[in-house]
């Protein structure tokens, strides 16, 4: 059973007249194009020791099988705005599982994005250890309540927004959880 140790986020954009080609581009502007990505849902595995993308990206090996929380977006509209998020929520006790979630809108800036980002993880995670919260509430108000149940003790995300190329273009843009051994 494969259990990922190490994470870590990265995320990029790309631009060319081919969509597949944006997003390769995107990869390589987030440093993962050399993997044979798979991706899975949305569970951030108990113990899982988050790193920088520098430490992450020394341990890729070309070519390898490598599993990924994805949030991805593309648009060939001049000046659209394209977000793609990855939220996090960690567990206070380590010995329990968090959670990713992915969010890729049109049309929202970057912080909005990522604060919806987290707030999706924030919630599956809050659900999942029976804290009870107002789903009505703000985002800031649910935050703090989460923080305050003492158990969720940390909250973040990674997103990349972009304007659609003005000449039409593919713009792509992904944000990433890279899971490692």
């Amino acid at each position: 059973m494969y259990v990922p140790t190490k994470i870590f986020f990265t995320k990029g954009v790309g631009r060319h007249k081919d969509y597949l080609s944006s997003f390769e581009l995107a990869l390589r502007n987030a440093g993962i194009e050399i993997c044979n990505l798979v991706s899975v849902s949305s569970i951030f595995p108990p113990g899982c020791r988050r790193i920088s993308k520098e430490e992450g990206l020394k341990e890729l090996k070309a070519g390898e099988v490598t599993f990924a929380v994805m949030a991805r977006n593309s648009t060939s509209e001049p000046n659209r705005l394209i977000a793609a998020s990855i939220g996090a929520a960690i567990p206070a006790d380590g010995s329990q599982y968090g959670y990713l979630s992915e969010y890729h809108p049109f049309g929202v800036a970057e912080k909005i994005a990522g604060d919806y980002a987290e707030d999706l993880a924030a919630q599956m995670l809050a659900t999942t250890l029976g804290v009870e919260f107002d789903p009505e509430a703000d985002w800031n108000e649910r935050e703090q309540l989460f923080k305050m149940s003492g158990k969720i003790v940390k909250t973040f995300n990674i997103t990349q927004t972009a304007e659609g190329d003005r000449t039409g273009l593919w713009t792509t843009v992904i944000a990433a959880a890279i899971l490692l051994e």
